[in-house]
């Protein structure tokens, strides 16, 4: 993939686009298994002056000294019982655990020291270890309990935010006001302005790295995940590009940015909390890329209309794309409309933005055409419904949907989307890629938004890749499959084995294929790229 424009050339652009979506250790609980609500820190009662976690006992020393942290070694598992997995990346995964003797939970993420390869790699792991401590106390950051190395893995224990992410929050909710955007939009620009206020860029602000502490309505939200995060001083300018591609500030492009690139993260979360859709986005990198830098943002598609004035001002200064022009963290928290006695209305936003951001998060291409495997084979009882709806689009009896039919099917469904929002649908579903939508890819796509996803169909598809028989889908075989969708490059290959084989055997086996088929749908782009 060739440089988009405005990106100065640069003989890093291959690592920079073949990087596996889980590159970097950004771990949380997996959304379709929320963590149980166990018994976290209380919310300090007076956030200016948090009280801190009382003193936990240290594991036990072991000989040697550490690598990474560069101190002695201990047993991090004779202290802590370690249960479920709740999240994986390239480096590590994250566990449910529980101190033995206070019986308390927690989250430990557990960096495999052996897939820390070079000097970058562990200065990485080091520094988000220094960050942590450095950001420790902030009621709106999770608390990092203590960093402990053995002779496998730096294991970090975190206060366990059982609450969930953000956007599952909203979604879980059924509908959401201005007001209640402004209220979480506080929390998030309080956490960037305590990061920059401590010298801190996080670099990698989206959705998925603000979860709650607990279930509760008024839990607090917590910043997490700072393995991209960087010490700064004011007028210092970074040039490496990292991050997520929807959420990515045109000067990081550039490779020429400093702390005021979080704030258009920020910016870009708030404009998907009140319309529903990401304000730059296309089928892949590339695209998001060139979006991002032409620099068009939609205000003017539902539900932007009936949006105040006040929160489109504040969207539109905060994604403004010089810089040097957009408002800081303290300017935001003091605009009318973020303030807690502002102006955000309680009115509440159009149902169907819960739609929207249920279909923003991406499929993999193994995902796509393991489920249109799935549709070939479902019976006419299970897809009538989907076939009748299928009818009343495809107004020429065409046996195919255009963009025409689908613009104009899906009001007549009670859908109302925008005409981007309809081209958005229509490229995701279009399979092949040929321009219209076949009766097969529709049975496909209305079929996941229904999570069909019955152990019959996750059967049925896993043998359609699994030809020989074997158990195992291999990487030739998954290539053979892909290929005949025009998705069986090289770099998707690997992008799906680094995703889906949990295990590391280099192929993938039922229970990975089905785990990866009832998951939460993973970033569709990578999340780190080095220079």
């Amino acid at each position: 993939m060739g440089n988009c424009n405005g990106l100065p050339s640069t003989n890093a652009t291959a690592d920079r686009y073949n990087t596996p979506p889980t590159a970097n250790v950004n771990i949380q609980p997996n959304p379709t298994h929320p963590s149980p609500n166990y018994p976290a820190h209380p919310t300090p009662s007076n956030p200016a002056h948090p009280t801190p976690p009382p003193a936990v006992p240290r594991p036990r020393p072991l000989s040697g000294i550490g690598r990474v942290l560069g101190r002695p070694m201990e047993d991090v598992r004779a202290t802590y019982t370690f249960g479920r997995e709740l999240g994986r990346g390239q480096f590590g995964v994250t566990y449910l655990c529980t101190h033995r003797e206070t019986r308390k939970a927690y989250a430990c993420k557990s960096i495999a020291t052996r897939k820390l390869v070079n000097r970058d790699d562990v200065e990485d792991v080091r520094r988000e270890v220094q960050i942590m401590h450095h950001l420790t106390g902030h009621r709106n950051i999770v608390e990092l309990v203590g960093a402990f190395e053995d002779r496998h893995s730096v294991n970090l224990i975190m206060e366990l935010c059982a609450g969930g992410e953000l956007f599952d929050r909203i979604i879980a909710k059924g509908h959401y006001s201005e007001r209640a955007a402004a209220a979480l939009c506080r929390e998030m620009v309080t956490v960037v302005h305590n990061c920059h206020s401590m010298g801190v860029m996080h670099r990698d602000l989206k959705p998925e790295n603000f979860l709650f502490l607990s279930e509760a309505e008024d839990s607090p939200l917590k910043a997490t995940d700072f393995g991209l995060s960087v010490f700064f001083k004011p007028g210092e300018e970074f040039k490496d590009l990292v991050g997520s591609a929807y959420y990515v500030a045109p000067e990081v492009l550039r490779r020429r940015y400093g702390a005021e690139a979080d704030i258009w993260s920020a910016g870009v979360i708030l404009y998907i909390l009140l319309s529903g859709v990401p304000p730059f986005w296309a089928e892949n990198e590339q695209g998001i890329f060139d979006a991002v830098l032409r620099g068009h943002i939609d205000f003017s598609s539902d539900p932007w209309p009936s949006i105040s004035s006040g929160a489109k001002e504040l969207v539109k200064k905060m994604l403004r794309a010089d810089p040097k022009e957009r408002l800081s963290a303290i300017e935001i928290l003091n605009h009318p409309w973020v303030r807690e006695d502002g102006d955000a209305s309680d009115k509440p936003i159009d149902i169907a933005v819960l739609t929207r951001m249920k279909q923003f998060r991406a499929m993999n291409k193994l995902k796509k055409v393991a489920l249109k495997v799935i549709a070939e084979n479902l019976s006419e009882e299970e897809i009538m419904g989907l076939k009748e709806m299928f009818k009343s689009m495809d107004t020429d009896n065409s046996g195919t949907i255009t963009f025409e039919e689908l613009k104009a099917g899906l009001p007549k469904l009670g859908t109302r989307l925008s005409e981007s929002e309809v081209r958005q649908l229509m490229e995701a579903a279009d399979v092949d890629g040929n321009g219209t939508i076949d009766y097969i890819e529709f049975i496909t796509a209305t079929m996941h938004m229904n999570r069909m996803e019955k152990e019959e169909h996750l059967y049925t598809a896993f043998e359609y890749f699994d030809e020989d028989k074997s158990g195992y889908i291999t990487m030739e075989e998954l290539e053979q499959a892909l290929k005949k969708y025009n998705m069986g490059d090289e770099k998707t290959i690997k992008e799906i084995i680094a995703e889906v084989d949990t295990d590391h055997d280099g192929r993938i086996n039922y229970d990975e294929f089905a785990a990866m088929m009832r998951k939460g749908n993973p970033d569709m782009v990578p999340n780190r790229r080095r220079k």
